[in-house]
């Protein structure tokens, strides 16, 4: 093998082919590592699944928030938040989706596949709520509206008193970190809610925007550093929202008078462009 490095090299693949040739396949060992392999490649097809739902989710639930953002521009608001309800019901379709691939499993071993799209649920289902009720929905409701009924086609409205003869019930649970999480993102919907309002000559909406922005930024500083680390990451996008509403609350008090209502927005938008992106509001 001194001699020849490129001969020796040579046998040992040789003896090495022919060692895995002459393996047992009968073995315990391989028998084992064969079940280990069946049981990660299901694993990984399932993350990967998950992956494709959460997507699908994530692009319904934008598509219905920028559906609520119309409610400003039109005298008769009900017609969209009916639509807005619409797609709302097939989003919850697709979360049955989820809940009937983590049936048996543990959730937090796929937790990171589904969460942006859980997140993204949350922001809609918050902001319809809060246009038509003016206050926040809480975890309880959520959740009691992911009750699924496993037949041929998924119903997210059917409850267990109605089942059918050898229908299953699943139920899925949003995490109170996917919760605050999708409420924190609420508040940047709720801030391009008040510029609209603003534009449309809506004065009384800033204001009422305000005082909620406070009581979740209040909330979420109760919370502080004992909550996930993304929460106290998005806290500072939070307080950006809160200042521009602020802004635009202490605009329209001091020079509302003196602004026509076609102009406020323009204003409101200039303001806000002073506020830097780096520094959050205290």
């Amino acid at each position: 093998c001194v001699v020849s490095g490129e001969g020796c090299s040579r046998r040992n693949a040789d003896a090495a082919q022919e060692h895995d040739l002459s393996a047992n396949p009968s073995s315990s060992v391989v028998a084992a590592f064969k079940v280990f392999q069946q049981e990660l490649d299901t694993k990984h097809d399932k993350y990967e699944r998950l992956v494709k739902i959460s997507r699908d989710v994530t692009i319904e639930s934008k598509r219905t928030i920028f559906l609520l953002h119309r409610v400003t521009t039109v005298p008769d608001a009900e017609d969209i938040l009916n639509e807005a309800d619409v797609k709302l019901d097939g989003v919850r379709q697709k979360i049955g989706q989820i809940a009937e691939e983590l049936r048996g499993e543990d959730i937090y071993q796929f937790h990171r596949a589904f969460t942006p799209g859980i997140q993204e649920y949350v922001e809609a289902v918050s902001f319809l709520h809060y246009i038509r009720h003016r206050n926040l929905i809480s975890l309880e409701e959520i959740n009691a509206r992911l009750v699924f009924m496993k037949t041929e086609k998924a119903d997210p409205k059917g409850s267990a008193e109605a089942m059918p003869p050898g229908a299953q019930v699943l139920t899925f649970q949003v995490t109170p970190s996917d919760y605050l999480l999708g409420v924190a993102d609420l508040t940047g919907e709720l801030m391009r809610m008040c510029i609209s309002s603003v534009g449309n000559g809506d004065i009384d909406t800033p204001f009422q925007l305000s005082q909620f922005l406070r009581h979740i930024h209040d909330g979420f500083s109760y919370i502080g550093n004992t909550g996930p680390y993304e929460v106290s990451k998005k806290l500072h996008t939070l307080r950006q929202s809160l200042g521009k509403v602020e802004d635009a609350c202490y605009t329209l008090r001091v020079r509302g008078s003196e602004i026509p209502k076609h102009m406020l927005a323009d204003v409101f938008s200039s303001r806000t462009t002073l506020i830097d992106p780096e520094e959050g509001v205290v």
